[in-house]
């Protein structure tokens, strides 16, 4: 956490604790700029333990924000990969008549006989074609945004 990006400021601690709690200011407000986190903190007896007090607190909710940001991306990144998972939703259809193995994620049909004999590197490379090509779309959308911004 970059120090620039926190303004700390002090006030008098209330509760028990005689003259102390009236004359010093011990207690510490501490507010992130880029995310927004305010944290007050009043645990400890002097500033600077309750300011390192209330950077600990800070560092720890950055953390849990990030790891909270990267579990939602893989798991729409999931999502997105097996899908709804219903009747409609065909990955591929082996049509045995025509000799015919059509994959409808990639529109594209295949020999049967080579596919069932163990040849999937056609198979294999399309979808990996595809995805990439959506990865691309991903990113310049992503740009695009970006920019608009």
């Amino acid at each position: 956490v970059d120090p620039n990006d926190c303004e700390i400021t002090t006030a008098r601690s209330g509760g028990a604790g005689g003259q102390n709690v009236n004359k010093v200011e011990t207690a510490v407000h501490l507010t992130h700029k880029p995310s927004g986190i305010k944290i007050f903190c009043t645990e400890q007896r002097t500033q600077l333990k309750n300011r390192e007090r209330a950077m600990q607190i800070l560092r720890a909710k950055l953390f849990e924000m990030q790891l909270e940001k990267q579990q939602q991306e893989m798991a729409s990144q999931r999502k997105s990969q097996i899908g709804s998972g219903s009747r409609s939703e065909k990955i591929r259809t082996y049509n045995y008549k025509d000799s015919r193995c059509s994959d409808h994620r990639t529109k594209l049909n295949f020999d049967l006989n080579k596919t069932l004999g163990g040849e999937l590197e056609p198979l294999i490379s399309s979808c990996m074609a595809v995805q990439k090509e959506e990865q691309l779309k991903e990113l310049v959308e992503g740009t695009k945004a970006a920019k608009a911004k």
